[in-house]
């Protein structure tokens, strides 16, 4: 198109590392650390959260309980009271070296990198008068902070040596498969269930093995296996949001979408329980905004439009330490736009922009340039792009976040400005790589982001890539509606009368507990009624 200004992103997009990587929002990736004073604030004893047990060097049965309650949040990703149990056990038994080794891991998951590696370091200036067993695990953690990935392993496999019987190594070396070091169970592979089931031969009712598994099995995409293994960790630990939250990944996954919501918000009621609330703001919980994300992308799947955008705009607003969840912002722009608020979606997306991460600001430019298009303003949609691609080549490993999201709006440009076969070419591409990736987020991430790309083509009259896209969303996920309201407009618009009648039927049935005034449920009865 003439006037446009040059849209030359689409062939600097090799230049970034290949997507695929997981959007996982327990990830490395940080921002904003947590005030000192709520890692150190007092906590008591807590019951509901799952059994872990390590003996450790001390006199004092309480430090060992709160040594054993801080490596029980640490197994549930429950950074923030396990740095508090840890230092709760510290004011007990001062001399308590396991206690400083667990205060390296919970310090360095809330982007407190300097107190970790001095919390270790204490560690080993105790380790002295520590046992033998103790010994191994404050040598194993640093090895991971500072050895090679090999290194690691082979410390491990040394200690397992020397204590078989200890479940905390075995689970430990079932997160040690994943090509990451600074894993924590989230990356498990198939390679890592051995590890862990090595660990329930030992104790079988082991919370974590069970919340372990459920990540390997995901990542590896046996999900009866993994929704299997996450009902027991909330039976085991009932009382740990991201117990709910976790059963509600798989629940979601098997179609089980009303089951799903209702352990989402389990665990956002356990999470804003005043108590708990007053000893720890939801902002300062990084699992505080993914539950949010996973509870409102629910809502939007059955086509309840309003609590969805509840949901949506109070995880957009809450500020989060992790990058990659700041990045998972994208969703409240792409939101609107689905809802025809484009204006909305630009002033949503100036506020990515404005993210101290570089990641984060290329994908504000591209929740811009999505929008721009909508108002067919293309000039400033390739702006948009070209700033974009500035900001992620310059942000490293962490483009191949947004990456998928710029060329799906480059593609989209070119459909919308009479490109038809480079754009064909481009959506097929992106398609494959938005299906890639893994992790809770991006799956419901790929499944509206095909959408938006089917209704692009739709819109556009490009229904070869339409139904491209109706056949991917179907691989994807037969029983989300949207899935059967794009293949019964590609079937309308090919003069199959009897499948599009088929398909809008199940769309409605998929969304049959949709909002009334839902635009896709109303359009579906409308369709329906037309022929009968």
């Amino acid at each position: 198109m003439k006037g446009t200004a040059p849209f030359v992103a689409l062939v600097m997009l090799s230049l970034m590392p290949p997507a695929g990587s997981a959007q996982d929002p327990h990830a490395s990736h940080r921002i904003p650390s947590i005030p000192p004073e709520i890692l150190e604030r007092p906590i008591g004893f807590r019951t509901g959260i799952g059994s872990a047990h390590d003996a450790v060097s001390t006199r004092s049965r309480e430090a060992q309980a709160f040594y054993d309650q801080g490596l029980a949040y640490l197994h549930s990703y429950g950074w923030i009271d396990a740095a508090r149990s840890f230092n709760e056990a510290l004011r007990v038994d001062s001399t308590l070296a396991m206690a400083h080794a667990g205060l390296s891991y919970a310090y360095e998951e809330v982007n407190e990198a300097g107190a970790a590696r001095a919390a270790l370091e204490r560690a080993r200036t105790l380790a002295g008068s520590a046992s033998p067993h103790e010994q191994r695990h404050i040598e194993i953690r640093g090895r991971q902070l500072t050895g090679t990935a090999a290194e690691y392993r082979a410390a491990l496999d040394d200690a397992l040596a020397a204590f078989p019987s200890d479940a905390e190594l075995w689970l430990l070396r079932g997160m040690a498969e994943s090509p990451d070091l600074a894993d924590k169970g989230q990356g498990g592979t198939d390679t890592s269930i051995r590890f862990y089931e090595r660990a329930l031969a030992i104790d079988p009712d082991h919370f974590a093995a069970h919340h372990y598994m459920v990540h390997a099995y995901e990542n590896t995409g046996r999900i009866d296996a993994a929704l299997e293994h996450a009902g027991t960790y909330v039976r085991l630990a009932p009382a740990v949001p991201h117990a709910h939250h976790m059963l509600g990944h798989d629940l979601r996954r098997v179609g089980r979408i009303g089951e799903a919501i209702a352990a989402f918000r389990k665990a956002h009621d356990l999470e804003m329980d005043p108590a708990r609330a007053a000893e720890v703001p939801p902002e300062h919980d990084w699992h505080h905004q993914h539950n949010l994300d996973l509870l409102a992308t629910s809502h939007q799947y059955v086509g309840q439009v309003r609590a969805a955008e509840r949901f949506m705009r109070k995880s957009f607003e809450t500020p989060t330490p992790l990058v990659v969840q700041e990045l998972n912002k994208h969703e409240w722009p792409a939101f609107l736009l689905a809802r025809e608020r484009a204006a909305d979606a630009l002033a949503a997306a100036g506020m990515l922009k404005r993210s101290p991460a570089r990641v984060v600001r290329g994908m504000g430019h591209v929740a811009a340039g999505r929008a721009l298009l909508t108002l067919r303003r293309f000039a400033e949609a390739a702006d948009a792009s070209n700033l974009a691609l500035a900001e992620l080549r310059a942000a490293g490993a962490e483009a191949s976040l947004a990456a998928p999201h710029l060329q799906s709006l480059q593609a989209e440009f070119l459909l919308r400005t009479g490109e038809r076969e480079k754009a064909f070419v481009s959506f097929r591409d992106v398609r494959r790589k938005l299906r890639a990736q893994l992790g809770p987020d991006a799956w419901s991430q790929a499944l509206f982001r095909l959408e938006s790309i089917g209704r692009a083509a739709s819109a556009a009259g490009a229904w070869e890539i339409a139904e491209e896209t109706a056949d991917d969303m179907h691989a994807h996920d037969p029983s989300y509606g949207g899935t059967q309201y794009l293949r019964a407009l590609v079937a309308e618009q090919k003069g199959d009368r009897e499948s599009a009648r088929r398909y809008l039927e199940l769309a409605a049935q998929a969304w049959r507990d949709a909002d009334e005034d839902f635009a896709d449920v109303v359009d579906v009865r409308t369709r329906l009624a037309r022929r009968r």
